[in-house]
């Protein structure tokens, strides 16, 4: 791949094409290594999370396209670092601990993941369930090890660094115990709510806890067209609008699921659906002003108007209360590519192949 698309359709014919079939060769590699956990907790929790959250990995992995004749190093280590993700999200989320010093060890995986010099630590050193037979070490090795063929990586690492920090404090923050979860997130808010204070405390949360602007960048530093003043230009337009669009839109779509397990979910802090809405709209021109400032800015459009059709095209919007005219509002703000998307999804889920 020589070349960003600037048009929907070619677009997705790469996606589909190329791009999807290497993410699920790699997520099998991954199914295979899951299924040899010895610890059955373990072995559960990564098998599900790869079951339940392969379109992360898809939709991630569109940054590949970002990366040139590198694409499928840069998907190699997208997938990697995404079901790093996904997995510490189910062991915090439906595992058996509630500590928050176990969450923060876990989480030293991801930023171990993204600076190659590190060694690997004890991350279950605060859990009982801790024979993975190596499947966490294996994930952060291979982000490490594709890291290391990227030229100046070094352009990049505060970025991604600082991203994967933040994220880290969410994940520690929003799964402790239940009454502690608001206060926690409420008082780290303040710690930046100088900064961002067109946001709300959630809002700034739903920010934090998206990879894409990671996955930009790793993407653009194996394209060969990396230097500082990109490197920061893509860290100000992903975050926090676009991450925040990115975590708002799939909270949204796990409304009635969450409410099921009791999870936390951010879209329920809105005073009423009008007021969601109008949020979500703000996101979506707010996105669209900062990622203008990009090169491949019809790419970067592209990506903010496929993230509010495909969340949209869901099955799981069909459940929520009020979804028909959130979806068609949504849609009529983000334009007619944003409608081509959805449509294009309702089709792909029809249609699509397991993992190979």
């Amino acid at each position: 791949m020589s070349s960003v698309p600037k048009k929907a359709l070619p677009l997705m014919m790469m996606i589909y094409r190329k791009i999807f079939p290497q993410v699920h060769k790699e997520l099998g590699q991954w199914r295979n290594r899951a299924e040899k956990i010895p610890n059955e907790e373990l072995r559960k929790q990564a098998l599900d999370s790869i079951e339940d959250k392969t379109f992360h990995c898809e939709g991630g992995s569109v940054y590949a396209i970002l990366a040139n004749e590198n694409w499928r190093e840069a998907i190699r280590f997208i997938v990697a670092y995404q079901t790093i993700s996904d997995y510490l999200d189910n062991l915090c989320d439906r595992s058996t601990s509630l500590d928050p010093e176990d969450f923060r060890q876990l989480h030293e995986s991801m930023l171990d993941a993204l600076t190659p010099e590190n060694e690997l630590k004890d991350y279950y050193a605060y859990r009982d369930e801790k024979d993975d037979g190596g499947y966490l070490s294996s994930l952060v090795q291979t982000c490490q090890d594709s890291l290391k063929k990227m030229p100046q990586y070094e352009m990049i690492a505060p970025f991604t660094l600082e991203l994967s920090s933040i994220y880290g404090d969410l994940q520690v923050h929003k799964h402790v115990t239940f009454d502690e979860r608001i206060p926690r997130l409420q008082t780290w808010f303040g710690d930046h709510q100088e900064k961002w204070g067109d946001l709300s405390w959630y809002e700034f949360s739903a920010c934090s806890g998206s990879t894409l602007g990671i996955f930009c960048l790793v993407s653009y530093g194996f394209g060969g067209e990396l230097n500082k003043e990109l490197a920061r230009k893509v860290y100000n337009s992903y975050f926090p609008y676009m991450q925040g669009l990115h975590i708002l839109l799939d909270y949204y779509i796990d409304q009635e699921e969450d409410k099921e397990e009791g999870d936390l979910n951010f879209c329920t802090y809105y005073d009423h659906e009008d007021h969601m809405k109008e949020r979500f709209v703000y996101f979506i021109d707010q996105t669209t002003k900062h990622v203008d400032q990009l090169p491949h800015a019809s790419f970067h459009q592209m990506i903010r108007k496929g993230l509010v059709g495909m969340y949209l095209a869901d099955q799981k919007v069909e459940t929520i209360k009020g979804a028909r005219m959130m979806v068609r509002d949504l849609l009529k703000v983000s334009g007619k590519k944003a409608t081509f998307f959805y449509v294009n999804t309702k089709l792909y889920h029809k249609i699509k192949p397991g993992i190979a």
